[in-house]
């Protein structure tokens, strides 16, 4: 038996987690369905997530002194 570890690019990791995130399904479901550990899956989300708070912050928010540097 292999226990070879499984590798996903990060194009895959986002449209898994915005499986979960934009369907409003559980981690749980999802990680059924694409054959995932759910462990993984809610860690993807969870990055994405916080990617995605980072990115309406960031462009909401006029640059100050030292960022406009």
């Amino acid at each position: 038996m292999s226990n070879t570890r499984r590798k996903f690019s990060t194009e895959y990791k986002v449209e898994a987690a915005h499986r979960v995130i934009d369907s409003g399904r559980t981690s749980t479901e999802v990680a059924q369905e694409l054959s995932l550990n759910e462990g993984s899956l809610r860690a993807w989300v969870r990055d994405e997530r916080k990617r995605m708070q980072a990115v309406q912050g960031g462009s909401l928010e006029p640059l100050g002194g030292p960022e406009k540097a």
